[in-house]
């Protein structure tokens, strides 16, 4: 079964919103793996609308599962994962004002920046992965950053899931099978929710684990986070 990552940013946006601590960040963080999530994802940016740096250095002693680190390579953000040390970096080529991830990397033109990086992590222990597209060049060239894994950038899959899914859900099937022929893991996510989960995970060979995180949270509201956590782990526990 594919392991789920819970993206907690909506969270501490919407702590930022008021001030103060409320909602608590590391609490939440606490209870997503109470409730059954697999691994707790943040993504700190510069301006730290969301996911302070501090929050990072928080969450790092608390999480017991997997913490997955996300964001561009920039010096403050590579001192942070150096410093807290998580169990996977995931590298996002996002700029300072994108509102979410929109695009993922170019790894023939920035082949050299990412081997530099990676190495650097990866001597310090740190599971890498990329955040990618579904073009075949740029999953093949990731292995030669020595990166461990890609990140499938799923926003066009769940953009056409309601048009066609077959179709919508092809190329990822053929990125999953480039990636598991040059040696890499395959991690997934963007936009995936209760209504897309179940297919995609249950036609994506090899996926390893899904970081969700706007749909997911935004779920919580409607159900309580302990049953929507439990309805996503079902949504891949029946794909299997």
């Amino acid at each position: 079964m594919s392991r789920l990552s819970v993206n907690i940013n909506k969270i501490a946006t919407l702590r930022n919103a008021r001030g103060g601590n409320i909602p608590d960040v590391i609490q939440v963080a606490i209870n997503c793996e109470r409730f059954g999530a697999q691994g707790i994802t943040v993504h700190p940016r510069p301006d730290e609308r969301h996911i302070r740096y501090q929050d990072a250095r928080n969450l790092k002693p608390v999480v017991t599962t997997e913490f997955n680190i996300e964001g561009n390579p920039i010096p403050s953000f590579i001192d942070l994962v150096l410093e807290v040390i998580p169990a996977q970096v995931t590298l996002v080529p996002d700029s300072p004002d994108a509102i979410t991830s929109n695009a993922g990397w170019d790894t023939i033109k920035h082949e050299a920046f990412l081997k530099d990086v990676i190495a650097e992590f990866k001597r310090h222990g740190i599971r890498t992965s990329i955040f990618i597209e579904t073009d075949a060049r740029m999953i093949e060239n990731a292995a030669k950053t020595g990166a461990d894994r890609v990140e499938l950038y799923t926003e066009s899959y769940a953009k056409n899931y309601n048009k066609n899914r077959d179709a919508a859900i092809k190329p990822f099937i053929e990125a999953a099978n480039i990636a598991n022929t040059a040696g890499l893991g395959l991690n997934a996510g963007h936009d995936l929710d209760l209504n897309n989960l179940k297919f995609f995970a249950n036609n994506i060979p090899h996926l390893l684990e899904v970081s969700i995180g706007h749909a997911l949270i935004s779920d919580a509201l409607y159900y309580g986070l302990e049953n929507t956590i439990q309805l996503y782990l079902r949504q891949l526990k029946e794909s299997t």
